[in-house]
């Protein structure tokens, strides 16, 4: 294994969409092509599916650096509810484009850190949104927890309106590491919010762990996921590390690259970590992602349901996802927007009606058929070139990059399907970058990507 990683550990996407966004043609896109598929794709799924909204909720007091997400450090919370009302406005210009009442069916509160709002406000924010919209019988409403700063009022007031779901940062238990990443957080704060979370009722609790962190050891791995077994929560996604410290704003400058484990290192600590997760009783599920039996994303995967969108893994494939916020990303499955990032510009075009786009891309049918593999491999670990047109005239060139990694058992090739192997699961970034027409052919400059080990 330490070989294949030492082969196979170069910059890669993560494929939360394709094409990445580094190859949108942002040349050929336009707010009105963007509304035209929102539009198509609101009324071909919203009575059937229903919708996702992604709410961007920026702000946090103290800077982790170990995040790449967009945010804005700040103490002030007179900025809350401000930002709350440019985003029912946001909301208001979406359904404008909607020939019926949406039906939301799934709804993330990201960051960020959401709880950064008062359980006040973010009641406000939800009851504003579903004023003017359905909630589906089987709807999945989550969030995003700082075990630090998240209250038992937090919890209550977001299940008193629908939330279920919840997910708390963890990381690592190590006070070592947790000051090269700017987040001291005790082990008895992450066992407060999640008791509290399962007295309330929530019936999903997830813990993010990151593994290949500043400082971090084999047996800090250890320790923390002995540690989140006495907790036992439902489901577990288990990062790596991305390290970027040349993009803007992300903070990863607080330590140097001697601090980070080497790609054999940080392999071991992955390839232990899931050896407990499943001796603990967690199922693997896509890249990253664990789940007991009991959880909604391992009974999606046994169901075939599983998806995989810029909110990461998710249980339903709506087609349509409404990103609101600053920064945020929309899908409509015929295309992909970004919002601006800054987040007085993002206001100031709200408040002035106006879509607050910033960049974006509408697919080709040649993007739909490599999306398609990309998603079976990502949540499948296998795909066809038979079934629903998959059929690429370029397959020839795809089956030739993966004749290297089918000699490493990564993947099994056969007349017409690909299947990646127990072995080759790790892997799965380097399959998938295989039928990445637009990267084979442009070889951009690799710092856009993290590693893929």
């Amino acid at each position: 294994m330490c070989s294949l990683v030492q082969k196979y550990n170069v910059p890669g996407p993560r494929y939360t969409s394709y094409p990445t966004v580094p190859f949108w043609d942002v040349n050929t896109f336009s707010g009105k092509k963007w509304e035209e598929t929102v539009k198509k794709s609101f009324h071909a799924s919203n009575s059937l599916t229903g919708i996702s909204l992604y709410i961007h909720l920026p702000f946090c007091e103290n800077m982790c650096t170990f995040c790449g997400c967009h945010k804005r450090i700040t103490k002030r919370h007179d900025v809350e509810l401000p930002y709350i009302k440019s985003i029912l406005k946001e909301w208001s210009l979406y359904r404008a484009m909607f020939d019926e009442k949406p039906v939301i069916k799934e709804l993330h509160l990201g960051g960020g850190t959401p709880t950064f709002f008062s359980p006040e406000h973010l009641v406000f924010l939800i009851e504003g949104i579903l004023r003017h919209a359905d909630k589906a019988p089987d709807a999945e409403f989550s969030f995003e927890g700082h075990p630090n700063n998240t209250t038992k009022e937090h919890l209550q007031a977001l299940y008193d309106v629908g939330f279920r779901r919840v997910s708390f940062g963890v990381q690592d238990y190590n006070e070592t590491v947790q000051k090269a990443i700017h987040r001291i957080q005790p082990f008895d704060n992450v066992k407060k919010v999640t008791d509290w979370a399962s007295e309330i009722g929530y019936t999903s609790i997830s813990h993010d762990i990151i593994f290949g962190l500043p400082h971090q050891k084999l047996e800090h791995m250890i320790n923390t996921i002995e540690k989140t077994k006495e907790l036992k929560p439902d489901r577990i996604a288990f990062y790596s590390y991305a390290h970027v410290p040349w993009l803007a704003g992300n903070g990863q400058r607080g330590y140097n690259e001697e601090d980070l484990p080497t790609g054999d290192e940080k392999r071991k600590q992955y390839e232990l970590g899931k050896e407990l997760l499943l001796k603990f009783g967690y199922h693997e599920i896509g890249m990253d992602h664990f789940a007991l039996e009991t959880d909604s994303l391992y009974q999606a995967m046994e169901k075939g349901s599983l998806h995989r969108n810029f909110m990461g893994y998710t249980s339903f494939n709506t087609h349509l996802m409404v990103g609101l916020g600053a920064s945020s990303i929309s899908d409509s499955w015929f295309g992909f927007a970004q919002n601006v990032k800054n987040v007085e510009e993002y206001q100031n075009l709200v408040e002035n009606d106006i879509i607050p786009l910033y960049r974006g891309h509408i697919l080709t049918d040649e993007d739909q058929i490599i999306r398609r593999h990309i998603l079976n491999l990502m949540c499948q670990f296998k795909t066809t070139w038979t079934a629903f047109k998959l059929y690429l005239p370029q397959m020839d060139d795809i089956l030739g990059r993966l004749k290297e990694l089918e000699e490493d058992g990564i993947v099994t090739v056969k007349e017409n399907s690909l299947t990646i192997t127990e072995k080759g699961r790790p892997f799965v970034r380097n399959v998938c970058m295989a039928f990445d027409l637009p990267l084979q052919k442009k070889k951009p400059n690799t710092r856009l990507f993290s590693m893929t080990v």
